[in-house]
């Protein structure tokens, strides 16, 4: 399984290499947010997120991780980041994590359209077995979204990890395997247009207030 660095395009999101020429829009997006507080260790100043940035690079670089800015197509700035981790290229797996958004771009269909970009290339060109995630079992938004894009809950891995505050996680896994990715890619491209319309609605809605 070839993991490489790539550039996959959307119509709402570009999930393209990330680099310190992200740095500023990140600061701007994710600071001061709440975006990060499920972080193991959370993001919350400018140098925390450019050590952040950096380790991603270096992961990148090193083939342990390829890891994506998630570029707004609409103004070129990057509002977020997402990453392809735990890559086990000879049984043809992978995770994605380390995902998070500008709460301003919340409900607009780009969280569920990165997810596609990124189940799509894994599955369809990486020749993927299976795509897992994990999460704090206490982040229900998370986990709500997840089932929402179609993943399976495969259980509670107790006393997980310990985050930055002392306490013990116990993580949420999900999955979706190969066979489940045409099933999961047609619900997901469903609820891409329904949030599409729905963001349509809203932006009717303001032009008239206006």
């Amino acid at each position: 399984m070839l993991v490489e660095p790539v550039v996959l395009e959307g119509r709402l999101v570009r999930l393209e290499p990330l680099g310190l020429d992200h740095l500023e829009a990140l600061c701007e997006a994710g600071l001061g947010t709440g975006a990060f507080r499920w972080f193991t260790d959370p993001i919350k100043t400018p140098e925390q997120m450019r050590r952040h940035v950096e380790w991603a690079v270096a992961a990148t670089h090193d083939g342990s991780q390829i890891c994506f800015a998630t570029v707004d197509q609409g103004t070129g700035r990057a509002v977020g980041s997402t990453h392809y981790l735990n890559i086990e290229r000879a049984h043809h797996r992978l995770e994605i994590g380390y995902t998070w958004l500008s709460p301003t771009v919340h409900g607009r269909g780009y969280n569920s359209e990165a997810k596609l970009l990124q189940m799509e290339h894994a599955f369809e060109r990486l020749a993927a077995n299976r795509v897992e995630w994990k999460t704090d079992a206490l982040n229900e938004r998370s986990r709500g979204a997840l089932l929402g894009i179609g993943a399976t809950f495969e259980g509670i891995f107790r006393n997980h990890i310990i985050v930055a505050d002392g306490r013990l996680r116990h993580s949420a896994y999900y999955s979706v395997i190969r066979e489940e990715w045409p099933e999961v890619k047609e619900r997901l491209e469903a609820r891409l247009a329904r949030q599409a319309q729905g963001a349509g609605v809203r932006a009717q809605r303001t032009s008239t207030m206006r």
